[in-house]
């Protein structure tokens, strides 16, 4: 006769555990819970046995200790040998051969707005990580996740193939939820003296940044951010790169702070085509028509797009991908790494797929709904030797009528111009200064060491492209610490400046733009400043 099968439940989340339950019994097995899990079972007339004939006596201190007794956790603990089995026997304790727990929503408190220590220490799941611990230590069938309920059913249905690889996986599972579960509790109660990340890889890379620098994952964490990368679908195309990966990260701020500083400023949001090369944008452009939109961003820098990444907020039709790849007879093949987009027409994935998969075209809806709501809001984590920086996110958006003016009043073209300025610079590496004319980047000067010098490589960006500077808007990401680059930019056409006030010399800067007749906007370092990426 076969031995009877036992699983203990109890649950916080009752999805799903009524079925669950339900088809462990209609296999044989004996259900074990407490609580206001045995109570949903019994009213759905599912045979249940208190799992207090395990302990020897009822709930007690008001619900808190159940689970946490000698029984139950030798019911989870014991092995399969002869002295484990006849000293169970003695005791009359049966083995728990599947444990389910989900546990009291202690994250979700913490981050409540009427969090207090006494309502996050209510919300302290003990007995549940215990449990599933002890299930995890004793190779046990153990169930962390509402969603796994139909995978453990189809697995037991199909005669348990497998069986230690699949242990295996659930017992790293069930150390992982129980582990990232108190991660909160510590972070609060210390008030931030503690701190760390969980994941789960999402993918396997095949190198990193290099290719000795094997091996390399992307991980993912919980989150409910619709842009989160996990979120895109690959339609056609080669898995992502570590390269691809960063460039698509830096594609996002890029993209969700053009949105941002329009929805800010103009109470709208254009249609946005951006470039991205190695973590800067090489093009970007703003519009109402997304075919001239994305032609326009392409212009910006023909040479710097070539092998970048696009990303857009409309769809890219096939009317659009032909544009992406029309050029002059004499010019270089024009291709891509990487395009991601809302969605793609049925025909512009064969129009831009290149040899061997190596143009990734990934989707997602939500790009299609950016605002100032779509920004990052997750703390930014940074590594440095032996530990790591945590930081809030890159979350001003430029407010322009909130600045300080010298000189003639913007049109609101120049405002549109200076937004897009904007939020291109505030999201590339430092120093920065970058060139906006007619809704379109035509010269981004980035990671410079002094600041005339990101005005002098931004200009020439400009030139080598072929654009004409005159009527042209700059953003500076900090001040300029002497008049010599408003100067610079000045000479070669720039009318419109805006750069952040803190300088010793900031009178000689304004000064400067008054006799150059270019109207210059400030506003305080401390307020507006716009590193990135260091």
């Amino acid at each position: 006769m076969a031995q009877t099968r036992n699983a203990l439940l109890s649950v916080y989340d009752k999805t799903g555990i009524e079925d669950f339950a339900q088809k462990l019994v209609a296999m044989g097995w004996t259900i074990y819970s407490s609580g206001g899990t045995a109570k949903v079972l019994e009213a759905a007339a599912i045979p249940v046995i208190d799992v207090a004939t395990l302990v020897g006596g009822e709930a007690i201190l008001g619900h808190r200790v159940v689970t946490l007794s000698r029984e139950i956790h030798a019911g989870l603990l014991a092995q399969h040998t002869d002295v484990d089995r006849s000293e169970m026997s003695e005791l009359g304790i049966p083995y728990l051969d599947l444990v389910c727990f989900n546990f009291y929503p202690l994250a979700e408190e913490i981050a409540s707005a009427t969090a207090t220590t006494e309502s996050v220490i209510e919300k302290t799941d003990i007995g549940g990580p215990a449990a599933l611990s002890a299930g995890a230590k004793g190779g046990r069938i153990v169930v962390a996740d509402p969603n796994e309920y139909n995978s453990i059913i189809s697995w037991l249905e199909a005669g348990e193939p497998d069986k230690d690889a699949y242990i295996q996986t659930l017992r790293a599972a069930a150390f992982f939820a129980a582990s990232r579960y108190y991660l909160p509790a510590a972070t609060y109660h210390s008030g931030g003296e503690y701190d760390g990340i969980f994941g789960r890889r999402l993918q396997e890379l095949t190198y990193g940044e290099n290719p000795y620098m094997n091996p390399a994952s992307l991980y993912e964490t919980d989150t409910d951010d619709p842009l989160a990368l996990g979120n895109f679908k690959l339609i056609t195309g080669s898995g992502r790169s570590m390269i691809g990966i960063t460039d698509t990260h830096r594609s996002l701020q890029l993209i969700t702070h053009i949105a941002a500083g329009f929805d800010k400023n103009t109470g709208r949001v254009p249609h946005i085509a951006i470039g991205m090369k190695h973590g800067n944008p090489c093009g970007a452009a703003v519009g109402d028509n997304a075919r001239d939109v994305m032609k326009r961003m392409i212009a910006g820098n023909a040479r710097a797009i070539f092998g970048g990444f696009v990303m857009t907020n409309f769809p890219i039709t096939q009317e659009i991908a032909e544009e992406m790849l029309s050029k002059d007879e004499s010019a270089a093949p024009r291709l891509f790494d990487g395009i991601f987009a809302p969605s793609f027409d049925d025909a512009a994935p064969d129009i831009l797929k290149r040899f061997k998969g190596k143009c990734r075209m990934m989707t997602n809806p939500a790009l299609g709904t950016l605002s100032i709501d779509s920004l990052d809001t997750t703390p930014l984590r940074r590594y440095v030797r032996g530990g790591y920086i945590l930081q809030p996110n890159y979350t001003h958006v430029l407010d322009i009528d909130a600045s300080t003016s010298y000189g003639t009043p913007l049109t609101q073209s120049q405002k549109d111009d200076l937004t897009l300025a904007w939020g291109i610079g505030s999201v590339c590496n430092s120093n920065t200064i970058s060139i906006v004319k007619h809704g379109m980047l035509i010269g981004n000067g980035v990671g410079q060491q002094d600041r005339v010098g990101a005005a002098e490589l931004a200009v020439k960006r400009a030139i080598d492209a072929g654009h004409d500077l005159d009527g042209a808007v700059a953003y500076s990401d900090s001040f300029f610490p002497a008049p010599d680059g408003p100067v610079v930019l000045a000479s070669a056409g720039v009318k419109v400046i805006f750069a952040t006030s803190g300088s010793r010399r900031d009178d000689e800067t304004i000064e400067a733009c008054k006799n150059l007749d270019v109207s210059l906007l400030m506003q305080p370092d401390a307020d507006a400043r716009g590193f990135a990426q260091h």
